[in-house]
């Protein structure tokens, strides 16, 4: 069950979702307070599905207010334009300085469809093939530029190196995209893509995109066959599978404060419940859940959901990974400043500038 990362470095995650807040002031204000814990991402929903802010903008806003927590905004793959959703998440690397992540979704009811009136819903297996493709798309789009496409050079006017410009010429199954992307490459090469893929159909996608898999698991056993068959499966798509990180989602509910986890959470792991597994007991019980887990090789960290966003998060941050931070289990300080190098994830090389310009253009 352990592999050569099974006990590598704890990653830990947190969502800032706030499904009635509109102003920004809270979601930078929990931003700060995950950084303050040296999480390595916060993520932020969203979907066409209900009424919300725009993830992506939100997260733009808390960029400059924050300077080493990863930021991940939802992308919906479904009635979006794949060159408009690279372009955004490109611009959010720029922004927040390497520090973009992109969880990728894909819009399955007939409701969001006539939102847009293209077309109609489609089955979730279809739509997460058409999310893979916009997926590889968009490393294609972000690698269109090479490192050093930018001259700047004000005696010349020269502002681009059309040599380092590549079309991509990407022709899918219900688009196509020549390139090259209207925004440079990105700080960390590619922003990091991440995928919940509790649902089996987001699985093939998955192992083949992301960086960063979520799983809603119920017990340890569930959460570890999850990770041995994405590793597997990206091994199969010709990928290094510790180049893939395995995060546990979890609800938690924080509000027993000190006293010990309900029967059936805690050291007997999550509870499921309609909206997924839930932690509910103190933060004590959830460091240990969240150290046992992780020393077995069960995962490489967890993402976690606070029921209710402020007193979770504190708790969180001030209890439970204080205690992991004590026990020498979870970082004290950012050693980088990217997602990347929180995750331990290599900055991919260009596809385009590797090849060299005669078979890229």
């Amino acid at each position: 069950m352990t592999s050569s990362h099974g006990r590598g470095r704890l990653h830990l995650a947190a969502a800032l979702d706030q499904p009635t807040v509109f102003d920004a002031g809270p979601y930078v204000e929990l931003a700060r307070l995950a950084e303050r814990g040296g999480l390595d991402f916060v993520t932020l929903g969203d979907t066409f599905a209900r009424p919300g802010p725009d993830a992506l903008a939100v997260l733009s806003r808390v960029a400059p207010a924050t300077s080493r927590v990863g930021l991940v905004p939802t992308v919906t793959t479904t009635h979006t334009e794949p060159f408009h959703v690279q372009a955004a998440v490109a611009t959010l690397d720029w922004v927040s300085r390497g520090r973009a992540g992109w969880r990728i979704d894909v819009s399955a009811t007939e409701g969001e469809a006539r939102l847009f009136g293209r077309r109609h819903a489609a089955p979730a297996e279809e739509l997460w093939r058409e999310a893979g493709e916009v997926a590889d798309v968009a490393a294609r789009l972000w690698d269109s530029w090479e490192d050093d496409a930018e001259i700047r050079d004000v005696a010349t006017g020269r502002f681009i190196d059309r040599d380092k410009l590549h079309h991509i010429d990407f022709e899918g199954a219900g688009f196509s995209v020549r390139g090259p992307s209207i925004v440079p490459r990105p700080p960390q090469g590619h922003p990091v893509r991440v995928v919940d893929a509790t649902e089996g159909q987001a699985r093939r996608t998955a192992a083949r995109y992301a960086d960063v898999v979520l799983v809603r698991a119920a017990s340890a056993a569930q959460a570890a066959a999850v990770r041995d068959q994405l590793r597997a499966a990206a091994a199969e798509s010709g990928r290094d599978p510790d180049t893939l990180r395995v995060l546990a989602s979890l609800l938690v509910d924080l509000g027993d404060g000190e006293h010990a986890a309900e029967p059936g959470h805690g050291g007997g792991g999550p509870r499921q419940t309609a909206q997924g597994p839930l932690y509910r007991g103190g933060p004590v019980d959830l460091a240990e859940l969240v150290a046992a887990w992780h020393t077995d090789g069960v995962v490489d960290g967890f993402h976690l959901t606070p029921v209710e966003p402020r007193r979770d998060l504190e708790r969180l941050v001030n209890g439970t990974v204080a205690l992991l931070q004590h026990r020498g289990l979870f970082r004290t300080f950012y050693p980088g400043s990217t997602l990347r190098e929180h995750l331990g994830l290599a900055r991919p090389a260009n596809r385009y500038a590797v090849t060299g310009g005669a078979s890229a253009s």
